[in-house]
């Protein structure tokens, strides 16, 4: 019988957006398993994840330029010569209400959010068929994909496509590559003032969440670990959702009856 662990040392894993924010989180994750990580974003931060010793690698990627996937998963292969975890996580999108929003705003959400991923994820599973042991990628969604995402619809939207692509292409890449979603409410990061306000935003959007908080980094990165470990082998096609216990009906605090 196989052993469950969290162990995934001699492993190669690569965060998209891993400089910042949730990719900070997940970064460190892998790398408390003994892992090595590599991260990508345009612009190599000041620090880059660290958990004692171990501090992530850096390559230089912009994800919306053409041959940039390809360049990437190259940088890591002449490295460490394999790729066993992908994690895409880099999107995201700032607040514009779909009326007012351009085409061009949306064509750009879409393609960080959505193509962008589903090209790394191309490029990924071509070098994990080739190896003995497959490999994982996971994507790094929202619960936006499953509820409505005024102000954001563009973003919601593709979230969703990508939980679409989780389920085909689980069937299409088996048995050597695993694939999930991890679809997280909101999440307490550096920059949570652009998202919520001050603290006292912070704190009354923490109090609607069943769980009475927010998500950290760390919470995502831990599910992360466990989706890519043995603990998660017979996992694939599926979206596991880190929302606290979910949102409270509306219609909850608008009804005049006794709750």
């Amino acid at each position: 019988m196989q052993q469950a662990n969290a162990t995934l040392t001699e492993r190669v894993v690569l965060v998209t957006g891993g400089t910042k924010g949730v990719g900070t989180g997940i970064a460190r994750a892998f790398l408390a398993t003994g892992a090595t990580v590599l991260v990508c974003a345009r612009n190599e931060p000041d620090a880059l994840p660290a958990v004692g010793g171990c501090v992530a690698e850096f390559v230089s990627a912009n994800l919306k330029e053409p041959g940039s996937t390809d360049a990437l998963i190259e940088a890591v292969l002449a490295r460490h010569g394999r790729l066993d975890v992908l994690v895409n996580n880099a999107g995201g999108a700032p607040y514009a209400l779909a009326a007012d929003a351009s085409p061009r705003f949306h064509e750009s959400v879409i393609q960080l959010n959505l193509l962008a991923p589903l090209h790394l994820a191309q490029r990924a599973n071509r070098q994990m068929q080739q190896q003995e042991e497959g490999g994982v990628v996971l994507f790094v969604g929202s619960v936006s994909a499953l509820r409505p995402s005024p102000g954001t619809a563009a973003y919601g939207a593709a979230k969703a496509g990508v939980l679409s692509l989780v389920e085909s292409l689980a069937v299409e890449w088996a048995p050597k590559v695993r694939l999930a979603a991890v679809s997280p409410g909101p999440v307490l990061t550096e920059q949570a003032e652009r998202h919520f306000g001050d603290a006292a935003g912070v704190a009354a959007v923490g109090a609607t969440i069943p769980l009475g908080r927010m998500a950290n980094p760390d919470d995502v990165g831990n599910a992360c670990v466990f989706l890519a470990s043995p603990a998660g082998a017979y996992v694939s096609g599926s979206n596991l959702v880190l929302h606290g216990g979910g949102e409270r009906p509306a219609f909850l605090g608008a009804a005049n009856a006794q709750h």
